[in-house]
């Protein structure tokens, strides 16, 4: 069974930082990208940022300039530093894996984020 496990979520006010990480595990094929998804309560789900496997990186408009994203040394590893927080930004962050065969995307659990004003 493919899982995705995700850390580094918390509470912080605005204005500070948080980085997130996930890390793929199990057996699976090429994957295409890895990435993060959020979503608000009464919100729709939305892209935060993607990595691909040759590095080109999307970014959802409202965290440009903000949030990075960056492959880890391990394989299958993705993190999303998340700097300049605003009280917008709480919602619940997934880190997702999109592979190449089937369109077969895989998620994690979810992780809190919460910025204060």
């Amino acid at each position: 069974q493919v899982q995705l496990v995700e850390s580094g979520g918390g509470l912080v006010q605005a204005g500070g930082s948080l980085r997130l990480s996930c890390a793929a595990s199990g057996t699976f094929g090429s994957v295409r990208a890895m990435g993060w998804y959020r979503q608000a309560p009464g919100n729709q789900r939305e892209l935060v940022a993607q990595i691909t496997s040759n590095d080109g990186t999307d970014y959802g408009d409202s965290v440009k300039g903000r949030f990075t994203i960056s492959r880890g040394n391990a394989k299958n590893t993705v993190y999303l530093q998340m700097n300049s927080l605003k009280p917008e930004d709480t919602a619940v962050y997934y880190c997702n894996m999109k592979l190449v065969w089937n369109a077969r995307q895989y998620w994690g659990q979810g992780t809190q984020v919460t910025v204060s004003s």
